[in-house]
């Protein structure tokens, strides 16, 4: 059996950390449904900032969208929605398969939007809408403001992947977010069956502590991280409050591992991917580190329900000096800079693409 495969047997489900137009017309993806057991697919403005304008495989629609009078965020929407939509329509018989738990897609609202909380729950209805897709979430960043508007959007039946957690505190928050937002369409008599996933970003971690603690720590504390998170998405889901969600029609808000690609060109390119094995979780991963796993990954085995020994990995990193609260919150407020800074470097490309293109 193969990492993928294995990985599916344990019951994670492997989503594809990218999209590029290439991938849809050259059939890569329908052959990774196929070959590699992936069942979903993530995007980022980052992401999107690379697919688009690197290479012309854009250059058409951009022409045809242009000479429509369409400039700005309304043409990056477009471009990405068309991509999207596609992808959403190759993912549609695992959606349907699996009864909704899998097969889905997801779209950002603008990065800029990150601490708005009533813009973006404006626009999380809007992007929802206008795809029209059922497996399509909206991405929301788990920041303040953003908690409010990933309730709110739940309560307005739109499907949410809430992205930039670090802690198990932040991915606590989302989850609370969540079901308060189901909480109150059972107020309300609507169907709780809003889907969500909550995103908890691994590598980052490392990468900001590579150069502060000792060796033997290098590359261990996002996957101890990761693990008391799962251990909170367990506690959760097995609570009274969930249990009288899940009573009434609701489902769990998956706990979804990402940036789950190896930054330390000395670890191994399927680190977090062998390590953080578990039921009904997802674990979204770049298109390298994908081929790696088929190639040479299997899991460790799956992550263990009462955290193993991540205290201790934990506590070692504190008498390191590392703060943990405080280091959470920055790697947030990073992501979410980074986030805009390739949102408006996109914008800005398209804009010279449209120049030079006489629009």
């Amino acid at each position: 059996m193969d990492g993928p495969r294995e990985l599916q047997a344990l019951g994670q489900s492997l989503w594809l950390d990218t999209i590029t137009r290439d991938l849809l017309d050259n059939g890569t993806l329908a052959r990774y449904v196929s070959d590699l057991a992936v069942t979903g697919l993530t995007s980022n403005p980052t992401i999107f900032d690379l697919a688009i304008t690197r290479g012309k495989a854009y250059d058409a629609e951009l022409g045809a969208l242009s000479a429509q009078g369409l400039t700005g965020e309304r043409l990056l929407f477009e471009l990405a929605i068309q991509d999207l939509t596609r992808a959403a329509d190759i993912f549609a018989p695992v959606h349907h398969r699996t009864a909704g738990m899998d097969g889905w897609v997801s779209l950002e609202v603008s990065p800029t939007l990150a601490y708005d909380f009533e813009r973006t729950v404006a626009e999380a209805r809007s992007l929802f809408e206008q795809a029209g897709r059922p497996n399509l979430f909206i991405k929301i960043p788990g920041t303040g403001p953003g908690l409010a508007a990933i309730e709110e959007a739940i309560f307005s039946g739109v499907p949410v992947n809430v992205t930039l957690l670090f802690s198990p505190a932040q991915y606590q928050a989302a989850a609370e977010a969540y079901m308060r937002g189901l909480e109150r369409r059972v107020a309300a008599g609507l169907d709780p069956g809003v889907r969500s996933v909550a995103s908890v970003f691994v590598s980052r971690w490392d990468k900001a502590t590579s150069d502060r603690v000792p060796e033997q720590l290098r590359n261990r504390l996002g996957i101890a991280v990761a693990t008391e998170a799962y251990v909170a998405y367990r506690d959760l889901t097995e609570s009274d409050r969930w249990q009288r969600l899940t009573g009434l029609g609701a489902r769990p808000q998956r706990l979804l591992f990402a940036s789950t690609g190896t930054k330390d060109p000395a670890a191994s390119d399927v680190l977090y991917i062998e390590a953080l094995a578990a039921p009904n979780t997802i674990n979204t991963m770049p298109e390298e580190t994908l081929l790696a796993l088929a190639h040479h990954g299997a899991p460790r085995g799956v992550l263990p329900r009462d955290g193993g020994d991540s205290d201790e990995v934990l506590a070692e990193f504190v008498r390191a000096g590392v703060d943990m609260d405080a280091l959470a919150a920055r790697l947030q407020d990073e992501g979410a800079q980074a986030f805009v800074a390739s949102w408006q470097h996109l914008l800005e490309s398209l804009a010279l693409r449209q120049k030079a293109m006489g629009r």
